[in-house]
């Protein structure tokens, strides 16, 4: 490559970033000492003897600790309160007569804080903003998709927002001072589910966790594209790995806006495998992506409905040395005039995850034109350290004329960003 532009901007993991979350006591029964009760019962039964000047000292005391911390603290107890009447509350007596402040505590105490990124933060994928007001001339503003990892190695889906300009630099916005988790339009167990932001939050103030039991161990590696249907009509679409502890699955991520959020899991033998990634519009009228049904190669994928994916055309394997152990997508096609740009990671010696391109043809991508010979990327000793050494990772790039922003993880520890020229790249790809 002749020239990539490496931002100075690096996001690291912060245990500061806290979000209030529901805290599970145990609702079984067994010998208290209050009688044979739950846990959570004992607590509300114990909670609702006090005071109102005892629950209000209470209540003020957490007040000063957490509401500064957290937006509408007071709400999120109450709305958790009413989880846990509706869980335990019948036979309780009080719970249907009860003050708010009572109820505010009695919420309190069935919450907690979650540092949702403390232990790792990596594999953004990035997309044009759907708002574009106050933007510099020649700029375009973006949203950038971040896998972040907690207590429990839970994965988490959060957001960061800034502006690309025309000659490949960046600006990221500053962290939002509140982050509230996404919260399901109803109860969910099993997909489809919706979720809703908060009004009061940006998009880079939400945090969207696992709802359901497929989901229940994170949700990993979104790969977000703006998806143009034939008559012109835009949606945001992306592919993310469901994992419920034992099992993985892809889902698919949709919203117009980022204000409502549509989950569901996808069908078909691709939606076993990981690392899904659909082409930014119809080809030939079919949807179409890019996935890896053996483990070790690219694949070619179309399908009349986009919830279900099955068969595909294998197109790239592991060839160069950097890529022998096995390859995968870096996020969803760049439309080129030259033909469909698609980013990819490639596994070689030391287990060392390094970063390259094929491209395809326009018009029938099952046809390739070029491919790395070697890395575009790869870990060097800035950037080889951290939760899991020797990997650099990418979910998805943006196009902005001239040139590619392209974040990208380093040892699932850090977010850089690289900058890089759509000719630089083309010059580096070689006939297949």
């Amino acid at each position: 490559m002749k020239e990539i532009k490496y931002s100075d901007i690096v996001l690291r993991a912060d245990p500061e970033r806290v979000v209030l979350r529901p805290f599970t006591i145990s609702v079984e029964p067994y010998n208290t000492a209050l009688g044979t009760m739950s846990r959570a019962e004992r607590i509300c039964r114990s909670l609702l003897k006090l005071t109102r000047e005892e629950c209000c000292a209470e209540l003020d005391s957490v007040s000063r600790d957490f509401s500064g911390r957290h937006l509408q603290a007071r709400a999120i107890f109450l709305d958790r309160f009413r989880a846990i009447k509706a869980m335990i509350g019948r036979g309780i007596e009080g719970m249907d007569e009860i003050d708010e402040d009572h109820a505010a505590l009695i919420g309190a105490y069935f919450c907690q804080e979650y540092s949702f990124e403390a232990a790792a933060i990596m594999n953004p994928s990035v997309v044009v903003h759907p708002e574009q007001t106050d933007v510099p001339q020649g700029a375009v503003r973006f949203l950038m998709s971040v896998r972040t990892v907690g207590e429990g190695h839970i994965s988490t889906i959060s957001f960061r927002e800034g502006v690309f300009h025309a000659d490949g630099t960046l600006d990221l916005e500053p962290d939002s001072d509140f982050i509230v988790a996404a919260k399901p339009a109803q109860g969910a167990t099993d997909g489809p589910v919706t979720l809703m932001r908060h009004k009061a939050c940006s998009v880079s103030g939400t945090v969207i966790f696992p709802v359901t039991r497929a989901q229940s161990n994170g949700l990993e590696d979104l790969r977000l594209v703006q998806f143009t249907e034939d008559d012109g009509d835009t949606t945001y679409l992306g592919t993310y790995t469901a994992y419920s502890g034992r099992e993985i699955g892809c889902e698919l991520f949709e919203t117009e806006d980022f204000d409502t959020v549509y989950l569901a899991p996808l069908r078909g033998l691709a939606a076993t495998h990981k690392g899904l990634a659909l082409f930014p519009r119809r080809i030939n009228g079919r949807y179409a992506a890019i996935g890896r049904l053996d483990h070790e190669s690219l694949f070619y994928l179309e399908s009349e409905d986009r919830m279900v994916w099955n068969y595909g055309d294998r197109i790239v394997s592991p060839k160069h040395p950097w890529e022998m152990v096995q390859m995968g997508n870096c996020g969803s096609p760049i439309e080129l005039d030259a033909g469909w740009l698609v980013f990819t990671h490639g596994v070689g010696a030391m287990r060392r995850y390094c970063l390259g391109a094929v491209l395809l043809d326009k018009a029938d991508p099952r046809q390739v034109i070029g491919r790395s010979r070697t890395p575009i990327l790869a870990p060097g000793e800035d950037t080889r350290e951290g939760y899991v050494p020797n990997v650099v990772y990418s979910c998805g790039a943006l196009k902005h004329g001239d040139w590619i922003l392209l974040p990208y993880g380093v040892a699932d520890s850090s977010i850089r960003f690289a900058s890089l020229h759509v000719d630089d790249i083309l010059q580096h790809l070689r006939p297949f």
